[in-house]
């Protein structure tokens, strides 16, 4: 299954691709007795909403062929904020037009791997090569405002 994209065929062949990524969780400590929340509870239920969107809200140019939450949810010390944090991880089979309809994925906060199935090898002209940049900076700019207005209120 050797496929090699160049120039014109650029435009016409799907990318597959599986990318992970490992949703945190931060624990909340309950009032008195009841109401916590344990870390790996949370990162539990962040996979599960970002999941049930992934499954529920289609997006263009992308076509999700499997979801796999078996990986086990993992907890580290963060040292900086002295606290535990738990991640639960998930991997997406994805087939996507393009190569830049996988850039969304790519720059969010969770992204930690993708592996390229196919095709085996891509050529891009310069001008692909700068539209594939000018896409990562609008991504990655509309994500730092995203975070911005998340964290700032603005």
């Amino acid at each position: 299954m050797e496929n090699n994209i160049s120039g014109e065929d650029n435009r016409k062949a799907k990318v597959r691709a599986k990318i992970r990524l490992d949703f945190k969780g931060i624990g909340k400590p309950g009032r008195l007795f009841f109401g916590g929340k344990n870390t790996e509870k949370a990162a539990e239920e962040v996979r599960d909403q970002q999941v049930a969107m992934f499954r529920n809200v289609p997006m263009q140019g992308i076509h999700i062929e499997d979801i796999d939450m078996s990986t086990e949810v993992y907890t580290i010390y963060d040292d900086i904020n002295n606290i535990e944090v738990a991640y639960a991880p998930v991997e997406l089979l994805i087939t996507a037009d393009t190569l830049q309809d996988l850039l969304p994925f790519i720059v969010r906060e969770d992204f930690r791997k993708v592996q390229i199935m196919e095709p085996a090898s891509i050529q891009l002209s310069g001008y692909e090569i700068e539209r594939l940049l000018f896409r990562f900076s609008e991504e990655i700019n509309e994500y730092r405002e995203y975070l911005n207005r998340k964290y700032n209120g603005r």
